[in-house]
């Protein structure tokens, strides 16, 4: 078997659907599977993945294959003739805005980014409002909010309160489902493709009990990137049984109740959960890494109060301080020689991307080039899940039963690209 970075996952073929416009096969059994599975989706917005059940987490890992092999075997997903999915983005992205988009795309929507600045929002605008407005024909909001520590989460779900009293007034026809984007406490759209990911490669979710993932604190040039990916990996990785390590040097901690949550899980799934100050002691026989860079959960209070006073003077302060002690512990460094460390000297490694490349992106980084250039091309099919996860998501809100949607695509065997003869 080859090396983890080399492995090729998701080309495996079991007993399925066939027909004169299909190539391949499509798995039957998870289809049929999803048919009679009880979900606990329909119409409920996608906010955290400890919200959701082992069950319908499950559910959405199985659409979101099936639909990556549609779109494989040239089959067209579209259920939807019209509609918008909105995406609003109140932080920076690349992969997340495309996979939003990608997502709506496949499944028929066309996506329409607002733009704050250049809306009403800029002169007053409420929260309730706006929410309404953008939805009188829209199907779905992706919602990325992540600066404000205490504000992202809570921004989501007075959204989706809005949107609640507009349908309930007859304001909307339907009530759009929202998606978490990335906020200040989760990120579940990329939790739940690195899922996929693992599953992938390691055949079942159930493969995972025993598996050892170290999430660990690495070194960055930048000082505020969000507690999220970590705290979303560490809540969801732990409800399957794995044993989770979580590095980082002392005062680098992430939100109390929320690794409270992961021991939790941990315990409940037949896991473990540790936490090491130590990355090379850390990484010892790990199966899995993800090395990631984040502010300290106190440092980002700090950070949250300053913003919110539009304080700039603070903040620069603020990020000198922070950026000393990061430069600390430059040594925390995912190499070649960390990566001996692990089990058989080839764990897999992961990461949500864009990762900080020494001598690449920055002088001094979250891994050196060798270490990453090693698992690049692995890292790209990670972030490719992430539309598929979108899309299930979307499909799991808007049907009852999403099994017998996908069943009834395959029968209808509209091509993606081409013509139906």
């Amino acid at each position: 078997m080859p090396p983890l970075h080399m492995r090729q996952p998701g080309n495996e073929r079991v007993k399925g659907f066939k027909n004169k416009d299909c190539r391949f096969m499509i798995s039957e059994d998870k289809i049929e599977s999803l048919k009679s599975a009880k979900s606990g989706l329909f119409g409920k917005d996608f906010l955290l993945t400890w919200e959701k059940s082992e069950s319908d987490l499950g559910i959405i890992l199985d659409i979101a294959q099936v639909l990556k092999e549609m779109r494989s075997e040239n089959i067209s997903p579209r259920v939807f003739d019209s509609g918008l999915a909105v995406s609003n983005f109140r932080d920076n992205s690349t992969r997340t805005r495309f996979s939003f988009a990608s997502a709506a795309n496949l499944l028929g929507l066309s996506v329409q980014d607002i733009d704050e600045e250049k809306s009403q929002i800029a002169h007053g605008e409420t929260v309730r409002e706006t929410a309404n407005m953008i939805s009188f024909m829209s199907d779905f909001i992706g919602i990325r909010d992540d600066i404000f520590l205490g504000e992202g989460n809570r921004y989501m779900r007075e959204v989706g309160a809005a949107l609640d009293e507009g349908y309930k007034n007859g304001v909307l026809q339907i009530r759009p489902g929202i998606i978490n984007l990335q906020c200040d406490l989760d990120h579940p759209t990329q939790a739940m493709a690195d899922l996929m990911h693992l599953r992938n490669i390691y055949g079942s979710t159930e493969n995972l009990k025993g598996k050892k993932l170290v999430m660990s604190w690495a070194y960055s040039p930048s000082y505020g990137k969000p507690l999220s990916v970590p705290q979303g990996i560490i809540t969801l990785m732990s409800r399957f049984g794995m044993d989770i390590t979580l590095a980082y040097p002392e005062g680098y901690s992430l939100i109390p109740e929320i690794v409270e949550k992961a021991k939790k899980n941990a315990s409940l799934s037949g896991g473990s959960f540790n936490v090491s100050h130590s990355m090379k002691e850390a990484m010892k026989d790990a199966d899995i890494v993800y090395p990631k860079s984040w502010a300290p959960y106190h440092i980002m209070q700090q950070r949250t109060e300053l913003l919110k006073k539009a304080d700039k003077n603070g903040l620069k302060e603020l990020e000198q301080v922070c950026l000393a002690n990061n430069a600390k512990f430059k040594d925390w460094e995912f190499n070649e020689d960390v990566l001996r460390a692990t089990r058989k000297g080839n764990a897999l490694y992961m990461h949500c991307l864009p990762a900080d490349i020494s001598g690449v992106s920055c002088e001094r980084g979250e891994v050196s080039a060798g270490a990453f250039e090693m698992y690049r091309i692995q890292t790209y099919r990670e972030a490719g899940f992430k539309s598929y996860i979108i899309a299930a998501m979307m499909l799991a809100n808007r049907f009852k039963n999403p099994g017998a949607i996908l069943s009834e695509i395959i029968k209808r065997s509209r091509k993606r690209v081409g013509i139906n003869l």
